[in-house]
């Protein structure tokens, strides 16, 4: 499993440079959310030449996937980067397709539910229907995770071999994280033995998540995606646990036996 998201250039085709810093930019940029970075640090992060960053970030900017402030001295993604990831939501047929259930299950249980896609070592999340009860500071759509810290992550490691996992040590979000291999693929080997992930405080203090990976049954092992229910520790009693456990498995049935590509004609992405 590559440690770094998407995927590398077929055999035989040279890598584009121009083109690879440029992904690689907007990748610095995504990464810090609201911590705009000044050209310098961005230069240094990137290892290119600060007049070649500044003729970069100016040519992006013109195209509206970075922008900067009045003062010209700070750079963030821009909205060009919104309308190209809205569009890869509303074109993907497992998207729409799985979207009602987490409705159906986020009205059944009063809590979050996630759908998130496995990118590398990380976790993409492609939609969230939020609690009624509680009110996150953030939404996760669009936002990655690390694999190891959460639900999402842990149900769809669990799907492939440890000898794909990276070697470690892994990101800590909180003391509960799994940081070393050693925890990990221990914890990977119970999910499998259960059929479903946990996630205790391991990813965020104060919230417990279930994972369960969809399991396609147009598309060739291993899952890539998985969906997942956060639920605060405060509300978790055994019951509500042992409800919350029922009621996705139950969804992720329902998900695998009418998810499809859709019409014919949709290609089969990779």
């Amino acid at each position: 499993m590559s440690e770094s998201a998407g995927t590398e250039p077929q055999r035989g085709v040279r890598e584009v440079k121009s083109a690879a810093r440029t992904v690689d930019l907007l990748d610095v940029l995504a990464a810090r959310g609201d911590r705009p970075a000044r050209l310098q640090e961005l230069a240094d992060e990137l290892a290119v030449p600060r007049s070649s960053m500044y003729a970069l970030l100016q040519t992006l900017i013109a195209r509206g996937w970075v922008r900067t402030d009045v003062t010209g001295s700070l750079y963030g993604i821009g909205i060009r980067a919104l309308l190209t990831g809205t569009s890869y939501l509303d074109t993907d047929p497992y998207v729409r397709s799985v979207r009602p259930f987490l409705d159906e299950a986020s009205d059944a249980l009063g809590e979050t539910i996630h759908l998130g896609r496995l990118d590398g070592f990380d976790v993409a999340y492609l939609a969230t229907r939020e609690s009624h009860e509680y009110l996150r500071t953030f939404r996760r759509v669009g936002r990655r995770l690390p694999a190891n810290v959460g639900a999402l992550g842990k149900a769809l490691l669990a799907e492939r071999p440890d000898d794909e996992l990276p070697s470690g040590p892994y990101e800590r979000n909180t003391e509960h994280t799994r940081t070393t291999r050693e925890a990990l693929a221990a914890d990977l080997a119970v999910i499998r033995e259960r059929g479903h992930s946990v996630d205790r405080e391991e990813g965020v203090v104060g919230i417990v998540g279930f994972g369960f990976a969809l399991r396609y049954p147009d598309r060739a092992a291993p899952a890539h995606d998985a969906i997942s229910c956060s639920v605060p520790v405060a509300r978790l009693t055994p019951e509500h646990e042992e409800r919350i456990v029922a009621v996705m498995r139950e969804t992720r049935a329902k998900i695998e036996a009418t998810a499809r590509r859709g019409a014919s004609g949709v290609p089969d992405w990779r």
